[in-house]
């Protein structure tokens, strides 16, 4: 686990692309380096300057990202070189190394910190260079949403029962999110992506509902309502995900050290007895997951099955 840098020694960040500062033993491989964002709330400056600094360090060798922690450091010798370190020619570049580095910030940094200029420092291009390939900002987290699902697919055939299949799709986008946390706030129902993996989802879904009596629409608005609820548990990830970068410990090291403590504390005022009765780590996001999931598909089964029951016949087998 990366150790996390205090604030006094982030003012040593934008220096320790000097090796002797790192084999001071001030920073050393591990330590966690604060985020762009974190830059520029403790110095002031702006985006494209904090980028340029945690840039500078990957071109030097002297900080590497880590998927899911953050960035930390590193020294040159530590891993070796591999081609994408190399500086490679503007006329190299392609549609695919561009959503590549793009995920890569994304899932590291959060996406307020993905911007072009940033990707054109990463790739070691110009800026212009990447609008031959990607209209936009937008357009790339767009591709970028589209090649997330497509890290996804859903199983061909069909897992019998459409309950199973529901339940197999909503565990694959769940860790869909897990893997990148940034995509939950990129997904809008009310507008949707056009994407074509994203709809090759919900097209497997109102498959699995199909032979059950439900009109198109219904088949639609349930699909909705399993991929919305999933988003919105996943909504917490990118937070999560932060806090863990920001503090170099885990939820679960959090809410030992911290959270079940002062749970504990007021768990014993005579106010909270309910509280008292709680286990710990009963918050756990994929605990609440699956709880969720159930109770959203028992309210679906109940949906099919009124109509049968009412016309006398045996209900519709999950």
């Amino acid at each position: 686990m990366p150790r996390e840098t205090g604030s006094s020694r982030w003012r040593t960040t934008p220096f320790i692309a000097n090796r002797p500062t790192v084999e001071s033993g001030e920073l050393r491989p591990g330590d966690l380096l604060p985020s762009t964002r974190q830059i520029v709330r403790e110095f002031g400056v702006a985006m494209a300057t904090a980028t340029k600094v945690l840039t500078a360090l990957r071109q030097a060798g002297l900080a590497r990202p880590v998927p899911g922690i953050g960035t930390v450091v590193d020294t040159p010798g530590t891993r070796p070189r591999t081609p994408h370190d190399r500086r490679r020619p503007a006329a190299s570049l392609d549609r695919g190394r561009i959503v590549g580095a793009g995920l890569a910030v994304a899932d590291v940094e959060g996406l307020a910190a993905l911007s072009m200029r940033r990707l054109a420092a990463d790739l070691d291009v110009t800026t212009m260079a990447l609008y031959r390939h990607v209209s936009s900002r937008e357009h790339l987290i767009l591709l970028m949403a589209d090649a997330a699902f497509g890290q996804f697919p859903l199983p061909e055939p069909l897992p019998p029962g459409w309950r199973r299949c529901l339940e197999v799709a909503a565990r694959q986008q769940w860790a869909m999110y897990q893997r990148h946390p940034w995509l939950a706030r990129a997904v809008s129902f009310t507008r949707p992506l056009p994407s074509s993996r994203a709809m090759a989802h919900s097209e497997w879904m109102m498959r699995a509902l199909d032979g059950l009596g439900l009109e198109a629409a219904t088949r639609l608005h349930i699909h909705v309502c399993v991929a919305a609820y999933v988003r919105g548990v996943a909504s917490s990830l990118e937070a999560e995900a932060e806090a863990a970068a920001h503090s170099g410990i885990t939820d679960e090291q959090w809410m030992d050290t911290r959270g079940t403590p002062a749970l504990m504390g007021l768990s014993k005022n005579p106010a909270f007895p309910n509280l008292a009765l709680v286990p710990p780590r009963s918050l756990d996001l994929d605990t609440l997951f699956e709880f969720g999931l159930q109770r959203l598909l028992e309210g679906i089964v109940t949906l099919i099955d009124e109509p049968v029951r009412q016309a006398g016949r045996e209900p519709w087998r999950a």
